[in-house]
């Protein structure tokens, strides 16, 4: 039986190079690439695109668009690693684990939206509560994150990497505070939300890859406007059987008696494609805070692309 074949358009970008790096010795796929002086030939760029089961896109958005654009081939399956199609009718998006179907559904689909690495973490805090009714879909919510300057993009990682002076690059860098950040529609898709969130991103330059994603919840509020009674237990319970039995989501027990010396830090999930989830709980004010911990270029991009590979192709 012939090996699936796969093409990873843009695989010279950050995305790409974690793609291979994390395919290499694979001896069930076969990848092709096209020559470094024609990856910018439309005719080329065609014809491998149309010449693989397995497409990966990882390019800015509109390259990606235009990609999608070229293929004729209905067999030719696309599995799209920028912002472009992540809210688009006809495509999948590619958490797997975000619904007990949904990994079905990427396994079956043509076209897959990998996720965002933001919206990885606050969907898998906020998905299961919206699906619970503990946070109402209308309800105002505020996400936090930090990331390693690479979740900064190109740009950030160019600048931090040159060692020219600029100031957009210090030790704590916050950004998108316009809320016009290219993550929210998915955020609130796919988190089962009816407005955006706050969200208020991060990058710190003294870190490449790494990420902490907070979501706050003032409970008392919360059940006011639902009817509930739900306290941190509750939340930890439905987060625990959401994903039990996930290999690459772990919910680490509740947390509510922490003492002084307690830190979180966005390192202690980098080089896998692991999601770390927590809640830590406040019982007197009854106050939860809900944390995911990723690597930004693992289960936030590459790792996810590959676990989404694998599961579109039965491997």
């Amino acid at each position: 039986m012939a090996k699936p074949r796969i093409y990873i358009d843009g695989e010279s970008g950050t995305t790409g190079l974690e793609i291979r790096k994390r395919l290499e010795g694979r001896t069930d796929i076969e990848i092709v690439s096209i020559a470094p002086e024609k990856r910018k030939d439309p005719a080329e760029r065609k014809k491998y695109l149309n010449a693989c089961d397995l497409t990966i896109l990882c390019l800015p958005d509109a390259a990606a668009r235009e990609a999608v654009s070229y293929i004729e081939n209905a067999d030719v399956r696309v599995l799209d690693a920028s912002t472009a199609h992540r809210t688009s009718e006809g495509w999948v998006y590619g958490f797997p684990e975000m619904t007990k179907d949904q990994a079905q559904k990427i396994r079956e689909a043509k076209r897959v939206a990998n996720p965002g690495c933001y919206p990885t973490g606050a969907i898998s805090m906020i998905r299961p509560l919206t699906d619970a009714g503990i946070v109402p879909a209308s309800y105002g919510l505020t996400v936090f994150a930090v990331s390693g300057y690479s979740g900064g993009g190109n740009e950030i990682i160019k600048l931090r990497d040159s060692g020219v002076p600029n100031d957009r690059i210090g030790p704590y860098c916050l950004y998108g505070i316009d809320q016009h950040h290219k993550h929210l529609p998915e955020m609130r898709v796919h988190g089962g939300l009816t407005q955006e969130p706050i969200f208020l991103p991060s990058y710190s330059c003294d870190i490449y890859r790494g990420m902490l994603v907070t979501l706050p919840l003032r409970l008392n509020e919360l059940n006011a406007l639902t009817g509930k009674k739900a306290n941190a237990q509750e939340v930890h319970r439905i987060l625990s059987e959401r994903y039990a039995g996930q290999t690459f989501v772990k919910v680490e027990p509740l947390q509510d008696n922490l003492d002084k010396t307690y830190v979180l830090t966005p390192l202690t999930q980098n080089e896998t494609n692991n999601l770390q989830l927590r809640v830590i709980a406040n019982e007197e004010k009854n106050i939860v805070i809900l944390t995911a911990c990723l690597d930004n270029l693992g289960k936030g991009a590459s790792g996810a692309a590959v676990q989404n590979m694998d599961i579109m192709l039965g491997l």
